[in-house]
């Protein structure tokens, strides 16, 4: 039987369904040197060996961004490009063929960058995750000892939604992550 599920938006991220009305995918994230091809490839056969379906690469250099368009060609999985801190490596990684992204709103930079990133993205039907993280949480959303909370990480969240929502883009993902919440 199955479980009961809230309507959500469904999409492909390259093969793989996402949203209501496909099953819940597995994901994990490589922990190789992404720069290393042959031993991410490696690691990423391994993964989808053990019923893997989409795999997360960390970019966090202009060498990764480079080195993505090997592995996307010849990874089993469709591959999400994990971005952080520069804007211009997921205008690369999205060169260079990866089948979707994953921001870090709390340092990605200024809106006007997200929105370089979005108009590259919906020209290839490309996307995006919003991945909030409570280790790097936006100055604004902190409380006001500087301690992320619940409610900061949704903030963060649902202003990032907002400006991909504001260019009509729809294939979004979102998700929170805190080791420790109050």
């Amino acid at each position: 039987m199955r479980d009961q599920r809230r309507e959500t938006k469904n999409f492909f991220i390259g093969k793989v369904g996402v949203g209501h009305l496909h099953p819940v995918s597995i994901q994990s994230m490589t922990n190789t040197d992404s720069r290393d091809v042959r031993a991410s490839l490696a690691q990423i056969q391994q993964l989808a060996d053990l019923g893997c379906e989409i795999i997360r690469v960390a970019v966090p250099d202009r060498e990764t961004g480079e080195a993505l368009q090997e592995i996307v060609a010849h990874s089993p999985l469709p591959v999400v490009a994990d971005i952080h801190f520069d804007y211009k490596l997921a205008l690369l990684a999205i060169k260079n063929g990866v089948h979707a992204l994953r921001l870090n709103p709390g340092n990605i930079g200024a809106r006007w960058k997200v929105q370089e990133v979005v108009k590259a993205a919906q020209e290839k039907s490309i996307p995006i995750r919003i991945g909030v993280n409570s280790g790097s949480l936006e100055k604004e959303f902190l409380d006001k000892d500087g301690r992320p909370t619940a409610e900061g990480l949704v903030q963060s969240a649902l202003k990032h939604v907002e400006i991909l929502e504001s260019m009509n883009f729809d294939l979004i993902k979102i998700s929170l992550k805190s080791s420790q919440v109050p």
